[in-house]
């Protein structure tokens, strides 16, 4: 048995041997450089051949003893974080209401009181003043006063647009009363063409607005007119007079054939803070009348103030359209003012115009309006002589407060301008 393992091993140690001599390197010999050709003369000289070393036997390898691993290391022990504490909550402001824009309210007027402000304006009647107050004073200031003057009077006069008849009355009375008081002076001179002048404006017939509620209604003022007299515009001058008196007022706008004719009374309204009653365009006149008169009654209003078409006064069906506005408004009682609106530039065609109206919707008012635009004055004389209407407003420019209510007295010093 020991025999076979002796032999083993030596088998073995063969196997070893032979595999390194196998896995050695083995020298190599460096080439040989080439050799010159010999000299002649010269012998050959051999190199001595060099001797190969033994075979470098290798060691065995060394068997490493096995490398025993080291147990695991137990898991650390898990590492618990600090609980984190979550920030407060935070509180989300309310959203922000933005506020709708804020229309801009229009500025409400107070207009001036209407007392006295005839003679503020007595300026705006210098066209006239040229007429009454030099003309007439120059020719009653002659030393003789002949036929040949009173005739220049009597033609200054209806040039002016007082009427024949009022003219004829006028220098009848003025011819009387200078032959028997005499002509000294011009002050005595312009106190007698005053006298006359007033007394032919009939200072007696009432002149006032008859804008009062009564009978638990507002008054009801109707407002009619030709076309471009300036109707819309007086109707809302009206109203600024009135409120300017202490009157509350609520305004209809029953021109519903022109566009911009309540468009027009809402501006003036809103000027002074009053309200509007409007219909559609086109709509019926009547119904806008009565629908505003309804609703002053409601809101507890002084006066209603009712604005109508323009028309002229040789149409029949406008006219008649105008006189039904007058009969549905009197379903809430009578109609209280009817102030016809007259341009002063027309002169005796305005007579015929009033009296068309008159006998249409019972006139019982004049507006006289541009009466600063025109040196024929003595057109307020002769509307009320013809008609026998008083005169109320006469307008004297185109200033929101420049309708005043007609005062004779103070009229005819205006006309005739101060004294010399």
């Amino acid at each position: 048995m020991d025999t076979y393992v002796a032999i083993g091993l030596v088998l073995f140690v063969l196997l070893l041997a032979g595999a390194a001599a196998l896995l050695a390197p083995r020298r190599r010999r460096p080439p040989t450089p080439p050799q010159a050709p010999p000299r002649p003369g010269t012998g050959t000289i051999e190199a001595p051949q060099e001797r190969m070393a033994p075979p470098v036997q290798t060691a065995p390898p060394v068997e490493r003893a096995p490398v025993k691993k080291a147990p695991p290391a137990p898991p650390a022990p898990p590492v618990q974080a600090p609980p984190v504490e979550a920030p407060p909550p935070v509180e989300v402001a309310p959203p922000v209401e933005v506020a709708p824009p804020v229309e801009a309210v229009p500025t409400v007027e107070t207009p001036a009181p209407t007392a006295g402000r005839l003679v503020r304006l007595r300026s705006r009647l210098s066209r006239s003043q040229n007429v009454f107050g030099k003309t007439m004073l120059a020719l009653l200031s002659r030393d003789k006063l002949d036929d040949d003057t009173w005739d220049e009077v009597e033609e200054t006069l209806i040039g002016a647009d007082v009427g024949v008849e009022a003219t004829t009355e006028i220098v009848a009375r003025l011819r009387e009363r200078a032959r028997v008081v005499g002509t000294s002076s011009a002050s005595e001179l312009r106190t007698l063409l005053a006298d006359e002048l007033i007394a032919a404006l009939a200072p007696d017939m009432d002149r006032t607005l008859k804008a009062t509620p009564h009978d638990g209604r507002p008054a009801v003022v109707l407002v009619v007119g030709v076309n471009g007299a300036g109707k819309t515009t007086t109707c809302g001058k009206i109203a600024r007079v009135l409120i300017a008196d202490g009157h509350t007022v609520l305004l209809g706008a029953a021109d519903t054939f022109r566009a911009a004719a309540a468009d027009q009374l809402a501006t003036w309204a809103g000027r002074v803070g009053a309200e509007v009653v409007r219909g559609p365009e086109g709509g019926d006149p009547a119904a806008v009348a009565f629908d505003a008169v309804k609703r002053g009654t409601e809101a507890g209003v002084d006066s209603v103030l009712i604005d109508t078409a323009g028309r002229l006064q040789n149409k029949v069906g406008l006219m008649d359209e105008l006189g039904k506005v007058k009969r549905v408004i009197e379903r809430h009682g009578p109609v209280d003012e009817t102030l016809l609106i007259l341009d002063a530039t027309t002169g005796q065609n305005g007579l015929e115009q009033a009296r068309v109206f008159t006998e249409v919707v019972d006139v019982t008012g004049v507006a006289l309006t541009k009466l600063d635009g025109t040196a024929k004055g003595g057109i307020v004389i002769a509307v009320q002589r013809k008609l026998g209407i008083p005169v109320k407003l006469v307008g004297l420019g185109e200033g929101a407060d420049d309708l005043a209510p007609f005062e004779p007295a103070q009229f005819v010093d205006a006309l005739l301008g101060a004294e010399a």
